[in-house]
């Protein structure tokens, strides 16, 4: 088994990269290539799905692929990185054009990932005991 397995964290990688992108997006671009639902949503709804998404992919990068038996240090793993990921986010915000960084944008990340990270950990206790 490789040290760092490609397949797994290249996905991470992919989600980081859209994120990156939609956030350069100036203040007044509109809506981006959101659904209409989602476009309209509270700001703090849409941080929280994006990042609930990052979560998922990082956990299964952390669990090494794995859903069934999740441990504690692959959630905590994954919850850190889109965390932490979303706070260089904000930072980056900080330099685009009608952007502005957000303590609460931050929150909303950690428990849109948080959220994900739980209900993919109580998922796999449950199937783990079927």
């Amino acid at each position: 088994m490789r040290a760092f397995p490609l397949g797994l964290w290249a996905p991470v990688a992919a989600y980081m990269a859209l994120l990156f992108v939609l956030s350069a997006q100036p203040g007044d671009a509109g809506p981006g290539p959101f659904p209409v639902w989602l476009a309209e949503a509270p700001d703090w709804l849409q941080h929280g799905i994006a990042y609930a998404g990052l979560g998922l992919v990082t956990l299964r990068a952390t669990a090494a692929g794995r859903w069934r038996g999740v441990g504690c240090a692959a959630l905590a793993a994954a919850w850190l990185v889109a965390t932490t990921y979303g706070a260089l986010d904000e930072f980056h915000q900080s330099f685009v054009p009608g952007r502005t960084p957000d303590i609460r944008d931050l929150a909303a990340d950690g428990v849109g990932a948080a959220l994900a990270l739980g209900a993919a950990w109580a998922w796999s206790i449950i199937s783990s005991r079927s």
